[in-house]
């Protein structure tokens, strides 16, 4: 077997749908989706983002040459909506094909301390983080079955496994995020249904972005990352094509064998493995 082989990540034909899919993380898995030969379906709130990503990735698709099968379109969704999601999910299918890989990555941070969060703020941080991925996955799953080959990957975060003070809710939702990745894993092996979960540490971002825009600081955004980056191990945030390359990775037949899996995307922040 050749390195081209070995390297191979082609998903000519695949149909992704990728939630939180115009910026950031869900973006750039996005591109490197469609580089390799994938239908993504981007999903996301704002119809004026998700209009500019889509036109981002077509122009990088006509400037280069990808598999014939590639293609992109993009759907408004709030996925906190039960029936917003029953309606979005039919339509990707009659535009673009049943659902080979579902990465869920809608969420934002939300973490205060733990007697000043109220039960609206739980719910909403479950219905975004949780129940959207709950729903979806149960939509795309079936289709997975029957064809013996399916992917789910979940994007959570690194207090998923080593919560701290102050984290609520993001914390305990992305910890049963982590919950439902290894539940999932064990119902789908035998179909060929690979579920594996992303915990994201510090990734330059749409939130980081967010981040830097509500601080006070005087600092401009790119030296903002670099302070903030100048404390990880790696002294530097990550950037959010290397999460798309293991994305890509987990998605593809290189990753034939791994299921169950919560991997630290965080370049060594977590003290556990």
């Amino acid at each position: 077997m050749t390195r081209e082989n070995i390297l191979d990540t082609s998903l000519n034909g695949r149909v992704a749908l990728i939630t939180g899919g115009s910026k950031g993380l869900g973006l750039a898995m996005a591109k490197a989706y469609v580089s390799h030969g994938a239908k993504v379906a981007l999903l996301a709130r704002g119809a004026d983002d998700l209009h500019e990503a889509e036109a981002q990735i077509r122009a990088m698709a006509l400037a280069n040459e990808y598999a014939a099968s590639a293609a992109v379109a993009s759907f408004v969704c709030d996925v906190t909506d039960p029936a917003a999601i029953q309606t979005t999910h039919a339509q990707v299918v009659e535009t673009l094909g049943s659902v080979d890989i579902l990465v869920n990555n809608a969420g934002q941070s939300a973490a205060k301390p733990f007697l000043k969060i109220t039960d609206d703020e739980w719910q909403a941080d479950l219905d975004l983080k949780l129940m959207a991925a709950v729903r979806l996955t149960r939509l795309v799953w079936p289709a997975m079955a029957e064809q013996k080959w399916g992917r789910v990957i979940n994007l959570l975060n690194v207090y998923a496994k080593l919560p701290d003070a102050g984290t609520a809710p993001t914390s305990i939702s992305r910890a049963a995020g982590m919950a439902l990745t290894k539940v999932l894993s064990a119902e789908g092996a035998a179909d060929n249904i690979l579920v594996n979960a992303m915990l994201i540490g510090f990734i330059e971002s749409d939130q980081i972005r967010r981040q830097h825009a509500a601080s006070d600081s005087e600092l401009s955004l790119e030296q903002f990352i670099t302070k903030a980056g100048a404390r990880l191990p790696m002294q530097r945030m990550g950037r959010a094509a290397e999460a798309a390359d293991l994305a890509l990775f987990l998605a593809s037949e290189r990753a034939s064998y791994l299921t169950g899996c919560a991997i630290n995307m965080d370049g060594g922040l977590s003290k556990a493995v």
